[in-house]
């Protein structure tokens, strides 16, 4: 009898879960916003002079939060400079987030380089909210290397 009552028992708990609708997915696209590693790609090979530390890099480049929605990762451009003064940084000195150096570090002058960055080389779970980026947001970066002195 007790096992009887069991089952009953144990088939309304049921009844009532599925009925409530806990288990319903949220509708709409999920948005992830941590890549799982840091990737580079040379969209265009410099031949000039090699970024390396100690040295000074002046780069162009746009900045995009992270998007797992769009085939090129590429989200919302938070910062970006193209054109005038190239942006300049000492290699390894600790300027710029570490995906960042660690993504220019190796290209030769004239070269270009998209770079993705996870969370952990970027701003990591305090992100850069003056900047508009949020708690563990992975980034991406186009990058094109104008000078190294």
């Amino acid at each position: 009898m007790n096992i009887k009552l069991s089952l009953i028992a144990a088939a309304l708990a049921i009844a009532s879960l599925t009925s409530c609708g806990g288990g319903k997915q949220p509708e709409g696209p999920v948005i992830e916003y941590i890549p799982g590693n840091f990737e580079q790609t040379d969209t265009l090979a410099g031949t000039g002079a090699v970024a390396a530390a100690p040295k000074i890099a002046g780069v162009y480049y746009t900045g995009y939060k992270y998007s797992s929605e769009k085939a090129d990762h590429k989200g919302d451009v938070f910062d970006s400079r193209t054109s005038g003064e190239a942006f300049f940084f000492q290699l390894g000195g600790g300027r710029v987030i570490a995906g960042f150096d660690r993504g220019v570090t190796g290209m030769k002058v004239g070269g270009k380089r998209t770079v993705i960055i996870p969370q952990s080389q970027a701003y990591g779970a305090n992100g850069h909210p003056a900047a508009g980026i949020g708690p563990n947001q992975g980034l991406v970066f186009d990058i094109e290397l104008v000078s190294v002195q």
